[in-house]
C-alpha cells in the first residue's frame, strides 16, 4: 500500500511539517533602501531573453534594493519563531517590455536564508545565497530615526567577496519610492531536465505582483553606491554611469501566486 506524502515543497512527508516552505499566501513586512541609477542599456539588454525587449523609456535604469524582512504564511506562526521569519536580501531590478507593456524584472538577487531562496525560485526570482546588512531605524539611542538627515548604510557580499555598498542620507518625504521597481514583475521559471541534453523541463514566463500591499511614507535620499567585481558574480557589469536618487520606505506585502503568460518559448539553456 503506497503512502501519501504532503508538503508544498521538499521534503514531502506524511505530515508535511518538514516542507521547506509553506503554501502561499506569503506575507512580508520590511524596510527597503533603494538606489536608482543609469547604466549602459546594452548591459540591461544582454540580461533579457526572448521575447523580452528593452523598456522604451529610460532603458538603462537600474534599481539596487536592500530589504530587511519579516515574513510568514497565512497562519503567521513564523513570527513567533523568528528564525523562520527574518531574513535579508539585496537585488537588482531593471525594466523590460513585453507585448507593448512595461514590466519590472529582477536580474540578480541574494538572500541569507534557505526558505527565502527556495520561495524566490518558485516565483521566478534568480536567488542565490549571500551576506546582506543594512542599518535599522530605531526611535531611541544612536540608531537613525526616520527623519531628514538620517544616514543608513547597506552592504552585499557573496562567496566571501563584497559586491556592493551604499550610503543613504534621508532628505524629505517623497511621493514615490522609485520608478524602476514600480511595475508588475516579469520572470522566467526555469528548471533543467534530469536527462542530459534534454534542455529545460520547466520553462515558463510568468507575471506576478502583490495581492495586497500597504506602505509608510516614502523618503527621498542622497545616495552613494559602489559595485565590485567578483569571480562568480556579474552585478558589476551593471556599472553606475549616473545616479538618479535614493529612497527609504517601510512596506507590507502579500503574495498569493502569479499568472502564466507563455511556456516552452525562451530558448534558454
Amino acid at each position: 500500500m503506497s503512502s501519501t506524502v504532503r508538503g508544498f515543497f521538499h521534503p514531502k512527508t506524511a505530515t508535511g511539517a518538514s516542507s521547506l516552505i509553506p503554501a502561499p499566501p506569503w506575507q512580508y513586512s520590511g524596510d527597503l533602501l533603494t538606489v536608482e541609477y543609469r547604466t549602459d542599456p546594452a548591459r540591461v539588454r544582454e540580461l533579457l531573453p526572448a521575447p523580452l525587449e528593452l523598456a522604451d523609456e529610460d532603458p538603462g535604469a537600474v534599481a539596487l534594493i536592500w530589504a530587511d524582512w519579516q515574513s510568514c504564511s497565512a497562519s503567521r506562526e513564523e513570527l513567533l519563531d523568528p528564525v523562520r521569519a527574518q531574513y535579508r536580501e539585496a537585488f537588482a531590478v531593471v525594466r523590460c517590455a513585453y507585448r507593448g507593456r512595461t514590466y519590472s524584472r529582477c536580474v540578480y538577487i541574494w538572500v541569507d536564508k534557505d526558505f527565502a531562496l527556495v520561495r524566490g525560485l518558485h516565483q521566478g526570482y534568480p536567488k542565490k545565497l549571500g551576506s546582506i546588512h543594512q542599518t535599522r531605524p530605531h526611535p531611541y539611542g544612536p540608531a537613525p530615526r526616520i527623519e531628514a538627515g538620517a544616514r543608513f548604510g547597506a552592504t552585499l557580499a557573496a562567496a566571501d567577496r563584497r559586491l556592493a555598498e551604499a550610503v543613504f542620507t534621508l532628505r524629505e518625504e517623497s511621493a514615490t519610492g522609485g520608478f524602476v521597481n514600480a511595475h508588475p514583475m516579469l520572470h522566467h521559471r526555469w528548471f533543467p531536465s534530469v536527462e542530459k541534453g534534454k534542455g529545460l523541463a520547466l520553462d515558463e514566463l510568468v507575471e506576478s505582483g502583490a495581492a495586497s500591499s500597504e506602505a509608510g511614507p516614502a523618503w527621498s535620499a542622497d545616495a552613494e553606491v559602489r559595485l565590485f567585481a567578483a569571480p562568480t558574480e556579474e552585478l558589476a557589469r551593471l556599472e553606475v554611469r549616473e545616479l538618479i536618487g535614493g529612497y527609504f520606505r517601510q512596506v507590507g506585502v502579500s503574495w498569493d501566486g502569479g499568472r502564466l503568460l507563455e511556456s516552452n518559448t525562451s530558448g534558454a539553456e
